[in-house]
């Protein structure tokens, strides 16, 4: 796999240009405090250590070293915004996502019918060009979220997923703060309840059992998203903050870039190759994409939505003096 490809499950809409160095300067703050904080809980910040030194990490991911930043208090949602409250906005703003104005998205194989507009993508032929896939019909035409309000909304492109925050007065998280919200205050460990998977044999997340992507076992309970609460919640309240589906975050992607990025409220750099991804999905698995950890982390661009990818929002506690 070549540094210009997504290094994970999920494929993206348009080829990604060369990973580039960017600027060592900071991305601009952006601040949200007029978005209702219903269903978010309140983190009073405070200097976590970032990242991964871990066999397992991905140094060429920018996942290592540790790092230590501070972090300001804010709000962030329970568990990422399902397709009821995203039907909501769409509802209520008229807003139509990238998918429905291009006329199709990416969808995983096992989860279509065999149909004849759908298309292979080149590299992961898991993944299909589906027309009229799109956030409220995720998986084709013949497929609708009326059964799975409680869902997270996928289909969703980091523009629109930005277009819904801007509509709700909130905003997607930086890394760093997605980061520290995840892992529930147990410093240095893989996931948000330890650093074992299974713990005495329960499953604490939707993730990948089998072989991918021939054999999905689901023997977590599900082969596809979960409800966003079907797990039990991280120390500080989280839900589905590890599996289930990726999560965008604000910040460009630059492996490089962290390495010497501010440690006070790190915002990401001025450009990088997409957007940061955080969380993995119910299609990662160890043998594949080992991503379902606090401190993993992928990319894709903007107007990329797949069946896999979700998000989470945040609202700052008050604004800067």
């Amino acid at each position: 796999m070549s540094d210009s490809e997504p290094r994970c499950c999920a494929p993206t809409r348009r080829h990604l240009c060369d990973l580039q160095v960017s600027s060592r300067q900071s991305a601009e703050r952006v601040l949200a405090t007029k978005g209702s904080t219903e269903n978010m809980v309140r983190l009073d910040g405070g200097w976590p250590l970032l990242g991964s030194d871990l066999p397992e990490a991905f140094p060429h991911d920018g996942e290592s070293p540790v790092r230590k930043v501070w972090v300001d208090p804010f709000f962030i949602a329970k568990h990422p915004v399902t397709n009821e409250e995203f039907g909501e906005f769409v509802k209520r703003s008229g807003y139509v996502t990238e998918a429905e104005r291009e006329g199709w998205s990416l969808v995983f194989r096992n989860h279509i019918a065999e149909d004849k507009r759908m298309i292979a993508v080149p590299g992961t032929p898991w993944w299909f060009r589906v027309e009229g896939a799109v956030w409220s019909r995720p998986v084709g035409p013949r497929s609708d979220v009326d059964a799975l309000p409680h869902h997270p909304a996928v289909q969703v492109s980091w523009n629109d997923a930005r277009a819904y925050c801007e509509w709700a007065g909130v905003r997607l998280p930086t890394e760093a703060e997605w980061e520290f919200a995840a892992r529930g205050g147990l410093e240095q460990k893989r996931y948000p309840w330890g650093d074992e998977l299974t713990p005495e044999g329960r499953h604490m997340c939707n993730v990948w059992q089998g072989s991918f992507p021939e054999l999905d076992l689901a023997e977590d309970g599900f082969s596809t998203t979960a409800p966003v609460e079907s797990f039990a919640p991280n120390d500080f309240g989280l839900y589905t903050v590890i599996g289930n589906t990726w999560e965008w975050c604000s910040d460009f992607f630059d492996p490089l870039w962290r390495r010497t990025e501010t440690r006070v409220n790190p915002q990401g750099p001025l450009r990088g190759s997409g957007r940061v991804l955080k969380g993995g999905s119910y299609l990662c698995h160890e043998s594949y994409c080992y991503r379902y950890r606090n401190s993993a982390r992928t990319y894709n661009s903007e107007d990329t939505g797949t069946t896999n990818i979700g998000f989470r929002v945040v609202r700052d506690v008050k604004p800067l003096k």
